[in-house]
């Protein structure tokens, strides 16, 4: 089995068709196209968002609560780990539903050490 990326097929393609197109014509000609993945749609969620306030989880000293702007509304709440979130921080943002495949889990809203989190910053 051979594995390429549709960017370095394009290198060697004079060519702006999409890429199931492609796929076609190249089964067409005698190249077996066994499947495609398109590793950016599990990250479509996945979300720039800042950080606009950073305080002291009231329960735990290595927590902090966030309140980030995803650009959609409201700010969200967030319960994060990560010792650096301060307010004008920028960070990666998933929100409840998300698959995150390095884990293998489906997030969920949760509540952590009493305090509810309604996504996760990742990084």
């Amino acid at each position: 089995m051979m594995k390429f990326t549709f960017a370095w097929l394009k290198e060697h393609l004079e060519t702006d068709r999409p890429l199931e197109e492609i796929a076609d014509k190249l089964t067409m000609i005698g190249l077996e196209v066994e499947r495609i993945e398109d590793k950016a749609k599990q990250l479509a969620p996945f979300v720039i968002a800042r950080v606009v306030e950073a305080k002291q989880h009231p329960n735990a000293d290595r927590l902090r609560v966030c309140m980030v702007d995803t650009g959609e509304g409201a700010p969200i709440q967030v319960v994060c780990g990560a010792p650096n979130a301060r307010a004008g921080m920028k960070g990666v943002f998933v929100p409840p539903g998300a698959y995150i495949p390095g884990k293998d889990m489906t997030l969920s809203v949760g509540t952590i050490r009493g305090v509810e989190s309604r996504g996760m910053l990742v990084s």
